[in-house]
């Protein structure tokens, strides 16, 4: 992380804040006002950063790719790096007031880790995840496990043996090792993507449960227990508060930070919050599009919180490629709501060019798919009380044989 963050520096995008400031709440404020990588050099009498990759292009640096081809680039990923175990972690006795978890939001329950990776290991398999992780006390957390995904699964096989699930939480890890933790790629192979993303390979240790970490500020091991507590209120991607669950407690048995640590916290609802959650999901778009149709690019836009609003550039051989591009969205990623579809002179990164492509190549008895009744994202707050939603897909494409009538004119 710290070799990041040189980069960043370099790059001109790190904004220094040398007087102290609180992690409850002050800190959380001044990341929401800047997409700049914030460096707290007294947070609370520690070191600590926000907004890492907080926009497209720090992203981009992150994974040592262009931007402009980054989603390509990600979908044609192999998942084949080389994952190199280097030896095993000390521990020390958890405590975690000692490190500067922040409040984020006046309502929210308390403390949480928002940037931990949750690696879990069972049967062989070793998973990677984010999960946000609510302080109840110096060694214990509430995670919020979202139910069917691949550490919920786990656990509940764990249990069902009568067992706990073994855990190690990175913070301050490199944001490489970040995405491919947030990534849908085949079970168990966040490491080897992230080893791929960080060139070729990545050394890790293991801890003394016997899960694997790579590099990481701050390490604490344990294991994700059948206890369950009340998790929330918390803000959620959308900026709105998530309802409160009973979630299952994670209870810390060792821990390991780095002499001088550095704190990675991600703003909930926040610009790196939305990369990355819906970052990962562009390849995946990418893909299930290219098999319908050439696709140019996909973006998940900041206004549509980086995850319910897909805009997606093709190039189109027959009228109705758009639509089946449409479709193809909506199955790659379910959480999707909206979706546009613009042609390759519409850049779908900037919402003023996709929106003159709405506004001049879109008829709404011809071009707007309406679908009811579909199952949408849990975090959209105007969902039905079934749990279903409304899609809607826009063709913002020009006619096919008529392009000459929508071509814009340049010098």
């Amino acid at each position: 992380m710290r070799e990041f963050i040189e980069k960043m520096r370099t790059a001109g995008l790190v904004a220094d804040v040398q007087q102290e400031v609180s992690p409850d709440i002050e800190a959380p404020k001044m990341a929401a006002t800047t997409d700049r990588l914030l460096f707290f050099h007294n947070l609370n009498g520690n070191r600590a950063v926000m907004n890492m990759t907080g926009t497209r292009s720090s992203l981009a640096l992150a994974l040592g790719m262009d931007e402009a081809v980054m989603v390509k680039a990600l979908a044609d990923a192999k998942f084949d790096g080389k994952v190199i175990e280097n030896g095993t972690l000390a521990m020390e006795k958890p405590d975690l007031a000692k490190i500067p978890i922040m409040r984020h939001f006046p309502k929210d329950a308390g403390k949480y880790l928002t940037s931990g990776i949750v690696f879990s290991r069972y049967d062989g398999v070793e998973n990677a995840s984010i999960h946000r992780m609510q302080v109840l006390d110096d060694h214990r957390v509430a995670a919020r496990l979202v139910e069917g995904r691949h550490t919920h699964v786990m656990l509940k096989r764990a249990l069902a043996k009568g067992e706990k699930l073994p855990v190690a939480v990175t913070i301050g890890t490199h944001p490489a090792v970040t995405f491919a933790s947030c990534t849908r790629v085949p079970t168990g192979m966040e490491l080897p993507f992230a080893a791929e993303l960080m060139g070729g390979s990545l050394s890790v240790k293991r801890c003394s449960n016997g899960v694997l970490v790579p590099d990481a500020e701050i390490v604490l091991e344990g294991f994700i227990t059948a206890e369950l507590v009340e998790e929330g209120p918390f803000v959620d991607i959308t900026g709105t508060y998530d309802p409160v669950r009973m979630q299952h407690v994670i209870e810390f048995t060792g821990m390991y930070t780095k002499p001088d640590f550095i704190y990675h916290g991600i703003l909930p609802g926040g610009d790196e919050h939305k990369m990355l959650m819906g970052a990962p999901y562009e390849p995946k778009i990418y893909k299930a599009v290219a098999g319908v149709t050439e696709v140019l690019n996909v973006v998940l836009t900041k206004g549509g919180c980086g995850y319910l609003h897909a805009v997606v550039q093709i190039k189109k051989s027959t009228q109705g490629d758009a639509k089946n591009a449409i479709m193809a969205a909506f199955a790659a990623h379910t959480s999707l709501k909206h979706v546009v579809v613009v042609d390759g002179d519409i850049d779908p990164a900037d919402p003023e060019e996709v929106e003159y492509a709405i506004a001049t190549r879109v008829r709404g008895d011809l071009d707007v798919m309406v679908i009811t009744g579909v199952r949408g994202s849990s975090l959209d707050p105007c969902q039905c009380e079934d749990g279903t939603n409304v899609k809607i897909g826009v063709d913002a494409t020009m006619v096919s044989g008529r392009e000459a009538d929508f071509t814009r004119a340049t010098w």
